[in-house]
């Protein structure tokens, strides 16, 4: 008998599988894929660590969780600074002062401010009911039609009248030049990748890959006295009152024979057209360097896709509807009920999670069990 069972070897499984190894608890991990690490797994391809599963930026104003991870890898000094293009017309992401004086051509923060001001007063907005409202209140009708409308619609697969607000408050808007597009104190790429660091956190720790828990449900659940299950709350019920919605991404990576593609990590492409969201260039999140620090002669690219989730698809982005948050309220009063099980993560909490939301929240739940 192990004292935990976690069902999953990315952030929140690895941290609480640390957490409980560390006060003593017997621990076995099990992840249905073959590798460790989920969403943040990073393999080597020509010397680049390739973000397998989309693009991991590392982002907190917690130290306590800062220092946390600092436990397990040495960051670097990436700062995330996306680029638009809009139909080959090139803009800084997150929206601030470039932006808006190459859009306008205006100088200073007061006639920006006063730009936003007059298209939003034209489109008649006052209080913004969803996304597109939301959006040309905070950045006018012009940067919503070239810069967000098109890259949100295919990122979620709705008009934006039909998405709620708050998605796109996440977004930064800045009347200053600062490209940095997190306001986040601490920020950084693990150096030697993320699965590096997250094999540091299970270090010690039995591990079992290529493990589907719910289709040895019952054989896995008497190994031990607790589960904690980081997989989609909806699948361990059985969809029994219907699946709930995610977006998907598929990505299309290609080797390319050449040292620079797109000269940054991440390229939002934003008019509708153009079927992908976007693409990153993987040596840029370690500044285009090898291990070793070298130049590296050879770049990789992945281009991203947007897509509704289907069975057999990985579900990506939670779609916190009104709808969704109904039916995902019904399966947490039946998790409520599950005496041995604890639920977690960006799936079994059905929410998006930045990756340090993530970890605070595996060690509240190890805080809570464990006392500390």
């Amino acid at each position: 008998m192990y004292d935990f069972l976690i069902v999953g070897a990315g952030l929140y499984g690895a941290v609480f599988a640390h957490e409980a190894k560390r006060v003593g608890k017997s621990v076995l991990v099990i992840d249905r894929r073959p590798n460790i690490g989920g969403n943040v797994y990073t393999e080597l391809v020509e010397g680049i660590h390739v973000h397998k599963y989309g693009a991991h930026i590392f982002h907190t104003n917690s130290k306590r969780i800062w220092n946390y991870v600092n436990q397990f890898a040495e960051f670097n000094r990436f700062t995330n600074s996306p680029v638009a293009n809009y139909k080959g017309e090139l803009y800084s992401l997150p929206f601030n002062m470039y932006t808006f004086n190459k859009l306008w051509g205006v100088v200073t923060p007061q006639e920006a401010a006063a730009k936003i001001e007059e298209q939003k007063k034209a489109a008649g907005v006052t209080n913004p009911k969803n996304l597109e409202e939301q959006a040309i209140s905070l950045v006018g009708s012009d940067i919503y039609e070239k810069l967000i409308k098109g890259y949100t619609e295919k990122q979620w697969g709705r008009p934006c009248s039909q998405l709620p607000s708050f998605i796109i408050r996440r977004l930064p808007v800045r009347l200053t030049f600062d490209n940095n597009y997190f306001n986040a104190l601490y920020q950084g790429i693990p150096m030697g990748g993320y699965t590096q660091m997250v094999k540091n956190m299970l270090d010690g720790v039995e591990v079992h890959l290529g493990e589907d828990y719910l289709q040895k449900k019952a054989e896995y659940d008497a190994m031990a006295e607790r589960v904690v299950y980081t997989g989609a709350i909806d699948a361990y019920f059985h969809f029994k009152m219907g699946p709930l919605e995610y977006r998907s991404v598929r990505f299309e990576t290609e080797i390319l024979d050449q040292p620079n593609f797109q000269g940054n990590a991440a390229v939002n492409y934003t008019d509708a057209e153009t079927p992908w969201t976007r693409i990153i260039e993987h040596k840029w999140f370690e500044f285009g360097k090898g291990p070793d620090g070298q130049d590296l002669p050879k770049t990789v690219i992945s281009r991203e896709y947007s897509s509704e989730w289907k069975p057999g698809d990985e579900p990506y982005y939670p779609v916190n509807d009104e709808k969704n948050s109904a039916l995902y309220s019904a399966y947490k009063e039946l998790a409520n009920q599950e005496t041995k099980v604890i639920f977690g993560g960006r799936l079994g909490e059905y929410r998006y999670y930045d990756m340090d939301q993530v970890i605070a929240s595996a060690l509240a739940m190890a805080n809570r069990l464990f006392g500390e």
